[in-house]
């Protein structure tokens, strides 16, 4: 009886709010009501609808789905430095990066879903259903990770949030073990990403040792940018005190990551440009163009400078501990990491094609507005978890239980 009277008020506290809540989720709404119109048109008529073909097949949901990864991978970025080195001021707002990992494999799997051409045979990778070929099939394995860091998420946040609830302390007998699992696993969910890519030996521009290290690089530079303009919104909009102190620390860790992700991409073309073999065409193509095909290279020149700009904002105290030059830096570099790690990623690795074919691929009205949807349906799982989550934190939302009472 508790437990339906409990499920009402959570109910009751994610549905009610100001007017800047409600104009919020409806904007969210009708994103959402316009993707999944445009999903329902790309079911009807197939993949044909979408700018994909033969000489590329993985196009915008693939590059927003590897971006995704890597935003769920970095939570571990502060799980580290919370749990591990018990450093306060983190470990006071680890769970919101939790429930951010949580929104982003949700977008991953979505992603997922929407590339398909035929939704109705994803029963054949689906565990004791299907045949998932595992452990030969790297797409089994992408499966495995990813549901397995939902599933790891979706404990540590929900558990620690019910005793919270109740006005209990959290057992860390239980959770710790989940905690030290999931940092191999958040970096291996990305590496398997890598490694869908990498293990593709017709196609040189992915296949190179580097691409997993690149793929954790970025990530831990993308995903804690996203997570310090949320924290700070966070604090503005609620009665949550988040520390300066943590921002400007996982400040200093996106500047270590920047530096090694820069590093590894001055790598890269060393060895390409350098070496000057036939394998260079995808990246001549991604920063020069190739026969007067250059429809990637304003952007991909766009993100570098971005990113080398974040970089000397995030490197120097000065402007790091700036919420203004920190906020640009963080915006630079989001957008920077989502142009190099989506379609600067993806479409190159298909061009020339086998054949010597060029294709220039970019993204139809219907792959755009199903992208929006997808977003807008993460950015709505990660809003009615906060609205939860926040009083409960705070401590304004409690449930009757025998030893306690509500607040």
């Amino acid at each position: 009886m508790h437990q339906i009277k409990n499920f009402f008020i959570v109910l009751k506290q994610v549905a009610v709010g100001n007017k800047y809540y409600y104009a919020w989720v409806g904007f969210l709404g009708l994103l959402i009501c316009i993707g999944a119109v445009s999903y329902a048109n790309q079911l009807q008529n197939g993949l044909i609808v979408t700018a994909m073909r033969d000489q590329v097949s993985w196009g915008f949901y693939i590059s927003n789905f590897t971006f995704l990864v890597g935003l769920a991978a970095a939570a571990v970025l502060l799980v580290v430095p919370a749990y591990i080195y018990n450093f306060k001021p983190i470990k006071e707002i680890v769970l919101f990066g939790e429930l951010l990992a949580i929104a982003a494999i949700t977008m991953c799997i979505m992603f997922v879903v929407v590339d398909l051409g035929r939704i109705d045979r994803f029963w054949h990778v689906m565990p004791f259903i299907g045949k998932m070929n595992f452990p030969f099939s790297l797409l089994a394995w992408d499966i495995i990770a990813l549901n397995g860091y939902l599933a790891i998420n979706l404990f540590i946040s929900f558990y620690a949030l019910y005793k919270m609830a109740h006005s209990k302390e959290y057992s860390l007998q239980i959770i710790k073990p989940l905690i030290i699992l999931s940092i191999p696993w958040a970096v291996s969910i990305h590496t398997v990403t890598a490694f869908l890519f990498n293990g593709l030996a017709a196609r040189p521009f992915w296949n190179a040792s580097i691409l997993a290290p690149r793929f954790l690089a970025s990530a831990f530079c993308s995903g804690p940018a996203v997570m310090l303009i949320i924290f700070q919104i966070v604090r503005k909009v609620s009665k949550i005190e988040i520390e300066n102190k943590a921002i400007f620390k996982i400040a200093e860790l996106v500047a270590y990551a920047m530096g090694i992700n820069l590093f590894l991409l001055a790598a890269e073309f060393f060895k390409e440009f350098y070496s000057g073999s036939i394998h260079l065409a995808p990246m001549k193509y991604l920063y020069f163009g190739l026969h007067g095909h250059n429809a990637l290279v304003p952007w991909m020149w766009a993100a570098m400078l971005f990113n080398i700009t974040a970089f000397f904002l995030f490197l120097r105290p000065q402007t790091r501990e700036n919420i203004f030059t920190l906020n640009v830096a963080c915006i630079l570099i989001i957008i920077g990491v989502y142009i190099e790690k989506g379609m600067g990623l993806s479409i190159p690795g298909f061009v020339p094609g086998t054949l010597g074919e060029i294709y220039e691929y970019a993204p139809t009205f219907i792959e755009k507005t199903i992208t929006v949807g997808v977003w807008a349906t993460g950015a709505l799982i990660y809003t009615l978890l906060m609205k939860f989550a926040i009083p409960v934190y705070t401590g304004e939302l409690r449930f009757y239980t025998k030893e306690t009472s509500q607040q």
